[in-house]
């Protein structure tokens, strides 16, 4: 069914919908949250194993430039991340309104979408790494290995962005344990393979991106297959392809404008953690390496915390699909029932735990030293962090695509105003300023959702 434009639904059109009235309950909540996180927590692991690997080698300028080469890919990705989270808020609303395909027309138009932008990424890549270079302003040994690191990686983007229409697609539908399949086996096979090839074959910052690289194609393939099964086969899989639909204009100009909504919200986020990022990299190399190693740490929170709000996005979007707003209040207190918890218990592991995992990601004296002075400031952004993530879940499920964007970039200019006000304290003031960024793209992103959430169930 064709739902009214995002920010307009349950007020555009005087047609009523359909109520499906059900219940959500923690056990519905933790039922994805779990499997989701499991999955999510691969990425910033995958991230640390790559770190250890080129880390344990004891060049601060190698793995510098891994760094800042995994932080270009990021932002990369990042402007494409509305393929994924566009296609799951699409899909859990598909569900919710019971529609016998669940959203597979989404799910289509996201793949050639993401075909097509990671071609695009392939041919550009002079320009885009001459820009990233530029950008980041890393010393010379460090924008050496992040350029070889770059030349190799960039043959993922394809792969890549096919992965994120996938992971929403099945996230949409509330299957997170076929996500936990799909990611466990991208960083699984990312994992092994880099270790392998830096240690086993000697290929140095060249083999940690080639198993990156690896692990995205795998994924894919195994995608693409439980897709097909699910359908029944390649058969059914055609006969279920309308292309009158794939082309439909109400739609292609919803999809078009919820991408450009998110893409500018994804911009904006990792325009905070680029700016983060390169501020550690003037104060050099070993601040630079630091930092990185408690990011993995904030990213070990942040992907705990966005199992949360995928349960979040799926019954969120659900209750909307379904026009019951019962459901949505439900799925509202209790992600940030579950979030405070969660975020509890994350900071505390960190402030306890975090010293061992730095001595063995390092073996660098001064790294180690500079990592564990901070250790602090990244272990409490689970808490300050916590609200900004539920949000953006429900925000994702409810396709209120224009509060997100206007949110991120409010909050962006409150870190930039923060980081410049504590630029004195150096990097202490440099991480003041991320939770500050954090707190205020909670409370952007609550005003926002208030002022809509009234009109968003049709009466």
């Amino acid at each position: 069914m064709n739902l009214p434009a995002p920010e307009l639904r349950g007020t555009s059109s005087t047609m009523p919908r359909p109520t499906h009235p059900f219940d959500v309950k923690s056990r519905d909540l933790l039922a994805i949250a779990l499997p989701a996180s499991l999955a999510f927590i691969t990425e910033p692991l995958a991230g640390i194993s790559d770190i250890t690997v080129i880390g344990r080698l004891g060049d601060a300028s190698m793995l510098g430039g891994l760094v800042l080469g995994a932080l270009a890919f990021d932002y990369i990705f990042s402007l494409a991340y509305f393929l994924r989270v566009g296609t799951a808020g699409l899909t859990a609303q598909a569900v919710g309104a019971r529609d016998p395909r669940e959203g597979l027309v989404h799910l289509l138009r996201a793949i050639v979408l993401g075909m097509f932008i990671g071609i695009v990424l392939i041919a550009l890549q002079g320009p885009i790494l001459a820009l990233a270079g530029g950008l980041l302003a890393p010393e010379a040994g460090a924008l050496d290995a992040m350029r070889r690191y770059f030349a190799v990686r960039i043959w993922s983007a394809p792969f890549s962005l096919i992965n994120y229409a996938l992971l929403g697609w099945f996230y949409g539908r509330a299957r997170a344990t076929t996500g936990l399949l799909l990611q466990s086996l991208v960083h699984g096979v990312d994992m092994a393979l880099s270790i392998w090839f830096v240690y086993g074959l000697s290929w140095s910052i060249e083999g940690a991106a080639f198993g990156t690289v690896l692990g995205q194609v795998a994924a894919a393939l195994v995608g693409l297959v439980l897709v097909v099964h699910h359908l029944g086969g390649l058969s059914a899989l055609k006969n279920a392809i309308r292309l009158r639909e794939l082309t439909e204009a109400t739609a292609l100009k919803r999809m078009f404008a919820l991408s450009r909504d998110i893409t500018i919200r994804s911009a904006a986020l990792m325009g905070a953690y680029a700016y983060f990022a390169a501020q550690g990299a003037r104060a050099g190399d070993v601040t630079l390496s630091a930092n990185a190693i408690l990011l993995n740490y904030l990213m070990i929170s942040g992907f705990f915390l966005d199992g949360i709000a995928q349960a979040a996005e799926q019954l969120t979007g659900k209750a909307l699909g379904a026009n019951y707003r019962p459901a949505f209040d439900q799925a509202y207190r209790l992600s940030f029932r579950w979030g405070l918890l969660v975020a509890a218990g994350l900071a505390l592991t960190l402030m306890l735990g975090g010293r061992v995992l730095i001595e063995f990601m390092t073996t660098n004296a001064e790294i180690r030293a500079s990592a564990q002075t901070y250790l602090w400031l990244a272990a409490i952004s689970a808490l300050t962090g916590m609200p900004a993530f539920v949000f953006d879940g429900i925000l994702i499920g409810t396709t209120l695509s224009t509060t997100m964007r206007n949110g991120m970039i409010a909050a962006l200019l409150v870190f930039l105003l923060g980081a410049s006000v504590l630029g004195g304290l150096g990097n202490t003031g440099l991480w003041l300023a991320l939770h500050v960024f954090f707190l205020a793209r909670a409370g952007f992103y609550w005003w926002g959702l208030e002022r809509r959430r009234s009109a968003l169930f049709a009466v």
